[in-house]
């Protein structure tokens, strides 16, 4: 297990590494590391905002394995199922290029990607 604790380790060093200062989300939040921004509306209110997030090519991220989707699969349990952290769908998202959740279940049958994320190498090497 220990290539595992190896890329587990080197994920949490690239989340502290990434985010200089305080955070306004958590580790586990898509948003983390992201700025806030101060927008200001045409009726002159000030509103604030996260920055836009972009999402890398799936390609990118280091593949762990394949899901195929069952009866009864929600988003949220393949994340805690996985991630061991349901919060975290949006890895899933992320990996399949899905926009909407529910869409990464809606078809059983469908093949899923489980993978590390970007800049996290594969125990052992890759899959």
């Amino acid at each position: 297990m220990g290539s595992t604790d190896d890329a587990l380790k080197a994920l949490e060093s690239i989340l502290q590494g990434s985010a200089a200062g305080p955070q306004t989300f958590a580790p586990n939040s898509r948003y983390y590391g992201l700025p806030t921004l101060t927008v200001t509306l045409p009726d002159g209110r000030a509103v604030a905002c996260v920055a836009r997030r972009f999402v890398p090519p799936p390609e990118r991220f280091a593949p762990l394995q394949h899901h195929t989707v069952a009866q009864d699969d929600r988003i949220d349990n393949l994340a805690f199922r996985y991630f061991n952290d349901p919060l975290q769908y949006w890895r899933l998202c992320d990996a399949n290029r899905a926009m909407y959740p529910a869409d990464l279940t809606r078809k059983i049958g469908a093949v899923l990607r489980i993978t590390l994320p970007e800049h996290v190498p594969a125990p052992g090497g890759g899959v």
